[in-house]
């Protein structure tokens, strides 16, 4: 899934509304029943400029809660798997974080992905030297999880970015063994093997016995790292993304494999009601 070129990407501007022309998501649902999987921030909840304040609303948490009692569901989030799965906190849900190398069932048990690993001695090493080439920058964020680091750079200057960069080409050269993954004003240092949230939501689907002809996935997501999943979807007969597309998607004209979008997470939400029928 490594060649973008075999699947099909639009313009944001392009892409049908899925409220707007919610005919055409229940053609291409036909008589399946939709399987959710949903991103966390910006998708359940809208950006903010630290992670710890991206905090559900009530409101939100409770139509979610009916959703998933109506529709298996799952948050696919790349924040760890006990921090989303807190900040959620609903009883019933798969939860999948660190953009899916660490998977939680509802009944308590554990899925452990196939490329899954011990890479806690090479992120304290890389978190280390981030802090001491960042922490000194104003407004750069270093956040550990278990299996990535993500560096945020939302409230660094124009002025300190080139040097904010500079740090982080730095550190990369000197861990070959982790990679970069691009997201909206962050970069995230994970194991540098074949995996992402397109995978582990195509291996959850076999896992959970939801690979049948009877099993619509939809990915809900907004994010660049959410692309891997619209695309995995595209593989598979019934399936389809989602994408929460900001207005500034649409000028700067973003391509995107989802086949539908709406709006904003308030607009997301909606969705999922009406797929549930509620």
């Amino acid at each position: 899934m490594s060649d973008d070129s075999a699947f099909t990407h639009k313009p944001v501007s392009e892409v049908p509304h899925a409220l707007s022309d919610f005919d055409a998501v229940r053609r291409a649902l036909g008589d399946r029943k939709p399987a959710l999987f949903l991103d966390y921030d910006g998708t359940l909840t809208p950006i903010v400029p630290r992670p710890e304040d991206a905090v559900l609303t009530d409101d939100a948490r409770a139509i979610i809660k009916r959703v998933a009692e109506a529709l298996p569901t799952a948050v696919v989030s790349g924040r760890d798997r006990p921090d989303v799965e807190t900040l959620v906190g609903i009883d019933g849900l798969i939860y999948a974080g660190s953009h899916g190398f660490d998977v939680e069932l509802p009944e308590g048990g554990h899925l452990e992905p196939p490329v899954a690993g011990d890479w806690t001695e090479t992120l304290d090493a890389c978190e280390a030297r981030l802090h001491k080439g960042l922490d000194p920058i104003e407004g750069a964020l270093v956040e550990r999880k278990k299996f990535s680091i993500a560096v945020h750079y939302r409230l660094v200057s124009d002025a300190d970015y080139p040097k904010f960069r500079e740090v982080l080409d730095a550190v990369e050269e000197s861990f070959p063994d982790l990679k970069e993954k691009t997201g909206k004003k962050v970069f995230e240092l994970q194991p540098n093997i074949d995996w992402h949230k397109g995978k582990c939501v195509l291996w959850l689907m076999r896992a959970l016995k939801l690979d049948r002809p009877d099993v619509a996935p939809i990915f809900l997501g907004d994010d660049v790292t959410d692309e891997d999943a619209f695309r995995a979807l595209q593989t598979v007969d019934g399936g389809f993304g989602v994408v929460v597309s900001e207005p500034e998607d649409d000028a700067t004209d973003r391509r995107t494999a989802a086949a539908f979008r709406v709006s904003d997470t308030k607009e997301a939400l909606t969705l999922l009601q009406r797929l549930a029928g509620k």
